[in-house]
């Protein structure tokens, strides 16, 4: 069964009452050593009661590299749609639905490896605390690890795709993840991919504009 909610909801792992974002990725980071094929923890980051949270699948090898969440090649084109979107980078708050970043080493390369369902699950409770600590009006899954995250039920993104309700009644999006259109090889369906993904973010604003 694919349902993470038919299993029941992960129960609270730490036993005391977590009153911040700092708090609780201390926990985390404390939860798990990296070791081989699993990387450091990468935190979420932005302002806490940032509008809109995006929730995208998991730290990459730049992300690990330096501790940080979207800054290698996809997170830059995130940063670029927000921008021709007119949406103000300050304005969000962007983590992963798993924190570290899981690969296959080669070489001197590290290949990515897709978490598996038992490590979205595992996570899900860290996830949806982080949120409420966040307390955005907005909760955008990029991609489909995060809808599986979010939604509890795996969902074909092109379906999805758009306003959504997640199942604790919060406002959300489903839209692509950013290194979907990085791996687009032709420059023409880049392009309209790209404008599609801007005019996602235009009305991700339009929405936590609403809310406010």
């Amino acid at each position: 069964m694919n349902d993470l909610f038919s299993r029941g909801e992960p129960h609270d792992p730490t036993g005391v009452e977590l009153a911040s974002l700092e708090e609780l990725y201390g926990l985390m980071a404390d939860g798990e050593p990296p070791g081989p094929g699993v990387g450091r923890f990468v935190p979420g980051e932005g302002p806490a009661g940032a509008p809109i949270l995006f929730v995208g699948e998991q730290p990459g090898d730049q992300e690990d590299v330096q501790g940080k969440p979207f800054v290698g090649p996809a997170g830059q084109l995130l940063d670029r749609a927000l921008s021709d979107a007119g949406v103000p980078r300050g304005e969000a708050y962007v983590t992963n639905a798993v924190k570290r970043f899981h690969f296959t080493q080669r070489g001197k390369r590290r290949i990515h490896e897709k978490p598996s369902t038992s490590e979205i699950r595992k996570e899900r409770w860290w996830l949806e605390k982080e949120i409420r600590l966040v307390g955005p009006r907005v909760v955008v899954a990029l991609g489909a690890t995060a809808v599986l995250a979010l939604a509890g039920k795996p969902l074909p993104v092109t379906k999805a795709r758009g306003p959504i309700r997640w199942p604790d009644e919060r406002d959300g999006y489903v839209t692509v993840h950013p290194s979907y259109l990085l791996r687009l090889q032709d420059a023409g369906e880049r392009r309209v991919a790209y404008e599609a993904f801007v005019g996602d973010l235009q009305r991700i604003g339009e929405l936590a504009r609403a809310g406010v």
